[in-house]
């Protein structure tokens, strides 16, 4: 099968498109032929070494497909099942091997592409509103990256719970995306300091949470954003690493909690993995959250998929399709 390795962490030079044995599943795994992958921020982060794996490895953490064999002791899964899943490696392929507890069922309402683009940012999107910071009616939220794959869900799951957002962007075009996912104001960062602008739109209070998952260049300033007692949820680093703080500077800025939350950690037993996507997929199928898919490659053009997401170009999710 063609998978996509990583043999020497880098670049995207470093995506080797290659041909490799098909494995069959083991204890406890199922074998999925896969439809759909989606392409994540988190990629990016394995493929330059930032987050280390044992090498050479084939890229991806989330797919959707169809079951086509299972090993022994599995009981979650059959073969011919729709499923998709999140937070494995091993993606980037035409199938793929994944432990049965983490594969869920995909709805028949819900098409596999939807699913392989709805999955991992939609379970963020579910557990930052529900768990990390449980938003109520009535409270404030600022989303950066609001027209990204992520920041769109994580709009539409905020608005669902009642929650005044405003959202970062950087052009007219992700502002008009950000506006379609529900953001009450959409701030234009390189028009407008998006503290003032907030500081401006709560009447200076600040707002209730940060959602942010740029890091290194948002990271201080939205400490600015929040109100005494308010909490800063740092979810990724795509400008880089946040800069590290004294915790007393929490303190000066009004008692402030921080966290910085992944989504392994939300879905680590089945049980909570599928209350999370049950719901998700709900949500899909109601029509009370929608999926964008901004661009598609087949699985061979996976580098360009890198460059159009690290360039900060995405309206939406990036799929690739294993087979064209």
């Amino acid at each position: 099968m063609k998978a996509v390795r990583v043999h020497e962490p880098g670049s995207v030079e470093a995506l080797r498109v290659e041909e490799v044995p098909v494995r069959e599943p083991g204890e406890g795994e199922a074998r999925v032929r896969l439809e759909a992958v989606g392409v994540n921020f988190l990629d990016i982060y394995y493929r330059t070494g930032a987050y280390r794996v044992p090498l050479p490895f084939t890229l991806g953490s989330e797919g959707a497909g169809v079951v086509d064999a299972v090993g022994p002791g599995v009981e979650e899964v059959r073969v011919g099942d729709r499923v998709a899943y999140a937070m494995t490696l091993g993606a980037y392929a035409e199938y793929a091997v994944v432990p049965a507890w983490r594969l869920v069922p995909v709805p028949p309402e819900v098409e596999l592409r939807t699913a392989a683009a709805a999955l991992l940012q939609g379970l963020t999107a579910h557990y930052l509103t529900i768990s990390t910071y449980p938003l109520r009616a009535g409270e404030t939220a600022l989303v950066h990256a609001a027209a990204g794959g992520t920041g769109a869900l994580l709009v539409q799951a905020a608005v669902r719970r009642g929650a005044t957002v405003f959202g970062t962007v950087s052009t007219e075009e992700k502002a008009q995306v950000a506006r379609e996912a529900g953001a009450h104001a959409v701030i234009r960062y390189t028009e407008e300091d998006f503290v003032a602008a907030v500081r401006e739109r709560t009447g200076g209070a600040g707002v209730h949470v940060v959602y942010d998952s740029v890091g290194q260049a948002t990271f201080l300033r939205s400490l600015d954003c929040l109100r005494p007692r308010g909490y800063m949820v740092l979810f990724g680093q795509a400008s880089g690493p946040a800069p590290a703080i004294d915790p007393q500077l929490l303190n000066v800025k009004g008692s402030l909690f921080l966290t910085r939350p992944s989504l392994g950690h939300y879905i680590a037993t089945r049980e909570e993995l599928l209350w999370r996507s049950r719901e998700l997929f709900e949500w899909i199928v109601r029509g009370e959250v929608r999926v964008r898919i901004d661009r598609v490659w087949p699985l061979e053009a996976a580098a360009e998929a890198h460059r159009y997401l690290e360039g900060r170009q995405t309206k939406g999710k990036v799929l690739l399709l294993p087979r064209g």
